[in-house]
């Protein structure tokens, strides 16, 4: 009897701690997947904020360095591109509003020739009789 009683002792605290080890382990394991589960949701999350705030940092760091050159008394920088790419296709606009302008003066007097001129040219008769009727 002094031995059935010491072995029940022995292994109820056996069990115990088998049983704490095993709920200890399913703790971790379902704390293991909610936090799986957060960081996938924090990093989706993050990925779209990222998306959203992207084009708005260039156009706040352009106007931040915009306000310093200011406060340090610097002018903006002329924008050479976009004044010769103005002037490029002013050209072009030009060139083509006259090429139009030619076309439709030239259809509208029947004519072939762009510039409206008619060239004569004189012809000189031959003075045989082989050639006349």
């Amino acid at each position: 009897m002094f031995a059935t009683n010491l072995l029940e002792r022995r292994r109820k605290p056996q069990r115990i701690t088998d049983q704490a080890w095993d709920q200890l382990v399913s703790a971790v394991g379902s704390a293991g997947d909610a936090a799986r589960l957060a960081r996938q949701h924090t990093s989706h999350m993050a990925s779209e904020a990222g998306h959203r705030v992207g084009p708005a940092t260039g156009e706040a760091r352009q106007r931040a360095m915009a306000a310093v050159d200011a406060l340090a008394g610097r002018r903006p920088a002329m924008p050479w591109a976009w004044i010769a790419g103005a002037a490029a296709a002013g050209v072009a606009l030009g060139w083509l509003a006259g090429a139009m302008a030619r076309s439709a003066i030239a259809h509208r007097d029947g004519t072939d020739s762009v510039d409206g001129r008619i060239e004569f040219v004189e012809v000189d008769e031959p003075t045989g009789s082989s050639l006349r009727p």
